[in-house]
Formats: structure tokens, sequence, C-alpha cells
């Protein structure tokens, strides 16, 4: 019997998404979660801070994390959120091995499994079709990248507030209403007003 939260559960977990989307042989299964290594997070507890180099891609067994960016004046601006069966990483630092402008945290209890730049560049070579299953997960990244791009530039902050909620049910649970609004690029006011609105 698997005990939840084992190890063995959660390599079981991570198997099941990535064969959502690729086939693997029982060998090359095992060979992936060989290169993968187990972290758990505080609630606060960051991932990733600005200035470190990236060194892992994180697979969120479960727990919410949030990535942001504080800029010159100290203003926190919430660029991506990542929950169960998500990855989040900072591609930026990451693929070229350079430190991060961003911050990654835990709004939750979080157990991650992670795999290094030189874990993916093995399993490339010794596992090829899980090069096809990094694609299938950048191109969903850069499909949605694009279209908050377009939300952004075609839609009222109502109107990205109801698409975002209808599309993450939860994430008002989960992430504070601040963060929120600086996901959606407007302020905490201009927020509130817009749920009382959407409320009625």
């Amino acid at each position: 019997m698997t005990v939840p939260g084992s190890l063995s559960a959660l390599h079981q977990q991570i198997i099941r998404h990535v064969q959502q989307r690729i086939n693997l042989t029982a060998e090359q299964q095992e060979r992936f979660t060989g290169l993968l290594t187990l972290r758990r997070l505080l609630p606060r507890q960051y991932l990733l801070q600005q200035g470190e180099v990236c060194r892992y891609e994180s697979y969120v067994c479960n727990g919410f994390l949030r990535s942001f960016y504080v800029d010159d004046d100290a203003n926190d601006h919430t660029l991506h959120f990542a929950m169960e069966d998500w990855w989040i990483s900072d591609s930026s630092s990451f693929i070229p091995q350079i430190p991060s402008s961003i911050n990654i945290v835990a709004l939750e209890p979080c157990t991650v499994l992670q795999i290094d730049k030189a874990g993916l560049e093995t399993l490339f070579d010794e596992a090829p079709p899980f090069e096809r299953f990094w694609r299938i997960l950048n191109q969903q990244a850069l499909i949605s990248q694009d279209q908050r791009i377009l939300n952004a530039i075609s839609m009222t902050g109502a109107q990205r507030y109801e698409a975002l909620i209808n599309k993450y049910p939860t994430l008002e649970q989960r992430l504070p209403q601040k963060h929120i609004a600086s996901f959606l690029g407007i302020t905490p006011v201009f927020l509130s007003q817009i749920r009382k609105a959407y409320k009625k």
C-alpha cells in the first residue's frame, strides 16, 4: 500500500501528470524519478530569491506558490502563481543559469519535486520523450502568456477579474486580494469595488 504524501506516492503523482502528455516505459519512469529531489516549504519560505540563480524546475505536488518582482520603489508585482499539478520556475534564470530578477515564495505549506538543469539534459539524452513533454509545457505557458497580454490590452479590469475567477474558481481562497490586484494590474481598492459589483 502506498502511503499518501510518501516519496513513492509523490513519484506516482508526477508520473501520472507526465503520462497525460507523453508515454513512458517503466525504465524511463524510473530514470526520471531518480533525477528528482524532494523539497518541502513552509508558508512565507522562498523557493527562489531575487539575485539567486534558479537551479530547478519545480513540480508542485501540493500547496500554492507565487512569483513576484520587486521594483526599485519596493513595489511588489505578482507575475505568476502555481498550485497542485503545475510547474514553477524562472526560465530567464534557469536556462542561461544567471541571477534571477524574481522571487518565488510559498503561500501555504508546499511539497515540490525538483529537477536541475544537468538532470534535465540527462533526461533529454536518455529518455527522448521528455523533450516533447517540456515542449508541450513551454507551448502551454506561451499560450497563457499571450492570452494574458491580450486580456490586458482588450479587457477592462472588471472583465480581467471575471475571466480569472471563472478560470480559477478557488483562487480567491488561496491568493490574497492585494496579490490578485497586482496580478491583474489594478489597485486593491479598485479590485474591492469590482468584487462588490461582481457579487451583486
